[in-house]
Protein backbone atom coordinates (compact mmCIF):
# COMPACT_ATOMS: atom_id res chain seq x y z
CA UNK A 1 0.00 0.00 0.00
CA UNK A 2 2.86 2.32 0.86
CA UNK A 3 4.41 1.74 -2.59
CA UNK A 4 1.13 2.62 -4.27
CA UNK A 5 0.90 5.91 -2.34
CA UNK A 6 4.48 6.71 -3.26
CA UNK A 7 3.82 6.05 -6.94
CA UNK A 8 0.64 8.18 -6.94
CA UNK A 9 2.45 11.01 -5.13
CA UNK A 10 5.32 10.94 -7.60
CA UNK A 11 2.86 10.94 -10.52
CA UNK A 12 1.11 14.10 -9.27
CA UNK A 13 4.36 15.89 -8.41
CA UNK A 14 5.81 15.13 -11.86
CA UNK A 15 2.62 16.13 -13.68
CA UNK A 16 2.20 19.47 -11.91
CA UNK A 17 5.91 20.27 -12.15
CA UNK A 18 5.82 19.66 -15.90
CA UNK A 19 2.74 21.88 -16.28
CA UNK A 20 4.43 24.68 -14.36
CA UNK A 21 7.58 24.32 -16.52
CA UNK A 22 5.51 24.49 -19.73
CA UNK A 23 3.74 27.63 -18.45
CA UNK A 24 7.13 29.21 -17.78
CA UNK A 25 8.30 28.36 -21.32
CA UNK A 26 5.14 29.86 -22.82
CA UNK A 27 5.63 33.07 -20.84
CA UNK A 28 9.24 33.39 -22.02
CA UNK A 29 8.20 32.90 -25.65
CA UNK A 30 5.44 35.50 -25.35
CA UNK A 31 7.80 38.04 -23.82
CA UNK A 32 10.50 37.67 -26.48
CA UNK A 33 8.25 37.50 -29.57
CA UNK A 34 8.23 40.98 -31.09
CA UNK A 35 6.71 41.69 -34.50
CA UNK A 36 9.09 42.94 -37.15
CA UNK A 37 8.39 46.40 -38.56
CA UNK A 38 6.98 46.38 -42.08
CA UNK A 39 8.08 48.38 -45.10
CA UNK A 40 6.60 48.78 -48.56
CA UNK A 41 8.82 47.42 -51.31
CA UNK A 42 8.31 49.27 -54.62
CA UNK A 43 9.72 48.68 -58.07
CA UNK A 44 8.94 50.08 -61.51
CA UNK A 45 9.65 48.43 -64.83
CA UNK A 46 8.16 46.32 -67.59
CA UNK A 47 5.51 43.63 -67.02
CA UNK A 48 4.81 40.79 -69.41
CA UNK A 49 2.49 37.83 -69.17
CA UNK A 50 2.89 34.08 -69.54
CA UNK A 51 2.34 32.32 -72.86
CA UNK A 52 -0.45 29.74 -72.92
CA UNK A 53 2.08 26.91 -73.29
CA UNK A 54 3.00 27.26 -69.58
CA UNK A 55 -0.54 26.50 -68.37
CA UNK A 56 -0.52 23.28 -66.33
CA UNK A 57 3.25 23.21 -65.84
CA UNK A 58 4.91 23.35 -62.42
CA UNK A 59 6.25 26.68 -61.21
CA UNK A 60 9.46 27.20 -59.24
CA UNK A 61 7.41 26.97 -56.02
CA UNK A 62 6.09 23.55 -57.07
CA UNK A 63 2.58 24.88 -57.62
CA UNK A 64 0.95 24.09 -60.97
CA UNK A 65 0.64 27.25 -63.10
CA UNK A 66 -2.86 28.25 -64.16
CA UNK A 67 -3.59 31.12 -66.55
CA UNK A 68 -6.92 31.70 -64.79
CA UNK A 69 -5.36 32.42 -61.39
CA UNK A 70 -4.02 35.74 -60.08
CA UNK A 71 -0.37 34.75 -59.81
CA UNK A 72 2.96 36.08 -61.03
CA UNK A 73 6.69 35.47 -61.30
CA UNK A 74 9.34 37.73 -59.78
CA UNK A 75 13.08 37.12 -59.59
CA UNK A 76 13.47 37.87 -55.88
CA UNK A 77 10.20 38.35 -53.95
CA UNK A 78 9.42 35.48 -51.57
CA UNK A 79 6.86 32.92 -52.73
CA UNK A 80 3.43 33.75 -51.37
CA UNK A 81 4.03 37.52 -51.36
CA UNK A 82 0.96 39.48 -52.41
CA UNK A 83 1.88 42.23 -54.85
CA UNK A 84 -0.19 45.20 -56.02
CA UNK A 85 0.53 45.75 -59.73
CA UNK A 86 -0.41 49.10 -61.31
CA UNK A 87 -0.45 49.57 -65.08
CA UNK A 88 1.11 53.04 -65.42
CA UNK A 89 -0.58 53.57 -68.80
CA UNK A 90 -4.17 53.33 -67.50
CA UNK A 91 -3.79 53.16 -63.67
CA UNK A 92 -5.63 49.82 -63.47
CA UNK A 93 -4.55 47.65 -60.56
CA UNK A 94 -4.56 43.98 -59.62
CA UNK A 95 -3.24 42.05 -56.63
CA UNK A 96 -1.34 38.86 -57.51
CA UNK A 97 0.53 36.25 -55.49
CA UNK A 98 4.15 35.36 -56.32
CA UNK A 99 4.52 31.64 -57.04
CA UNK A 100 7.28 31.50 -59.67
CA UNK A 101 10.69 32.92 -60.61
CA UNK A 102 11.29 35.18 -63.60
CA UNK A 103 10.99 36.95 -65.92
CA UNK A 104 14.46 36.40 -67.31
CA UNK A 105 14.31 39.04 -70.04
CA UNK A 106 16.32 42.23 -69.49
CA UNK A 107 14.23 45.13 -68.19
CA UNK A 108 11.22 43.04 -67.18
CA UNK A 109 10.34 42.90 -63.50
CA UNK A 110 7.22 40.71 -63.34
CA UNK A 111 5.44 38.07 -65.41
CA UNK A 112 1.68 37.95 -64.83
CA UNK A 113 -0.80 35.18 -65.43
CA UNK A 114 -3.23 35.90 -68.25
CA UNK A 115 -5.99 36.68 -65.71
CA UNK A 116 -3.70 39.23 -64.02
CA UNK A 117 -2.78 40.75 -67.38
CA UNK A 118 -6.46 40.98 -68.39
CA UNK A 119 -7.28 42.69 -65.09
CA UNK A 120 -4.95 45.60 -65.88
CA UNK A 121 -5.87 45.66 -69.59
CA UNK A 122 -2.41 44.82 -70.97
CA UNK A 123 -3.22 41.89 -73.27
CA UNK A 124 -3.25 43.95 -76.48
CA UNK A 125 -0.03 45.76 -75.57
CA UNK A 126 1.82 42.58 -74.58
CA UNK A 127 4.20 44.43 -72.26
CA UNK A 128 3.53 47.57 -70.21
CA UNK A 129 5.22 49.83 -67.68
CA UNK A 130 4.09 48.95 -64.16
CA UNK A 131 4.72 49.76 -60.53
CA UNK A 132 4.69 46.85 -58.09
CA UNK A 133 4.22 47.24 -54.35
CA UNK A 134 4.48 44.65 -51.58
CA UNK A 135 4.39 45.02 -47.81
CA UNK A 136 7.27 43.00 -46.36
CA UNK A 137 9.22 42.83 -43.11
CA UNK A 138 11.65 45.75 -43.15
CA UNK A 139 14.77 43.56 -43.23
CA UNK A 140 13.44 41.65 -46.28
CA UNK A 141 12.51 44.85 -48.13
CA UNK A 142 15.91 46.38 -47.38
CA UNK A 143 17.71 43.24 -48.59
CA UNK A 144 15.67 43.16 -51.80
CA UNK A 145 16.39 46.81 -52.50
CA UNK A 146 20.08 46.14 -52.02
CA UNK A 147 20.03 43.13 -54.37
CA UNK A 148 17.90 44.74 -57.07
CA UNK A 149 19.40 48.21 -57.17
CA UNK A 150 23.07 47.17 -56.99
CA UNK A 151 22.92 44.89 -60.06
Amino acid sequence: MRNLLTIISLFFITTFSACEFIDELNNVQEETAEPLPNKTFEQEGIASYYADKFDGRPTASGEIFRQDSLTAAHKHLPFGTKVLVTNLKNNRQVTVRINDRGPFVAGRIIDLSKKGAQSIKMINDGIVEVRIEAVLPQNVADSLNQVIYTQ
